[in-house]
């Protein structure tokens, strides 16, 4: 574990600077990826899944709007899952 503390979705709060670590799975092969910004907002986005579904049964996908760390101020997407960390940093 890195000196970061590891933070809940729920506790996010715009501008606060974090570090995102998630793994990431293709065939075989596993490995990780990090990305560090302000966090821009949080959503809670309800998933359009491409299956017939019970007219009440809802899937959601949260989500962290990041402003990436660089000369660019670039934007980017992170939807969460079970393996994602998120760490506040200094």
């Amino acid at each position: 574990m890195s000196a970061g503390t590891l933070v809940r979705f729920e506790d996010l709060q715009p501008g606060q600077r974090v570090k995102i670590t998630q793994r990431v799975k293709v065939g075989l092969k596993i490995w990780q990826t990090e990305v560090q910004g302000k966090v821009a907002r949080t959503e809670r986005r309800r998933n359009g899944l491409h299956v017939q579904r019970n007219f009440d049964d809802h899937a959601f996908a949260d989500l962290i709007l990041l402003r990436k760390d660089g000369a660019v101020n670039e934007e980017t997407t992170v939807a969460m899952d079970e393996f994602t960390r998120v760490e506040l940093v200094e």
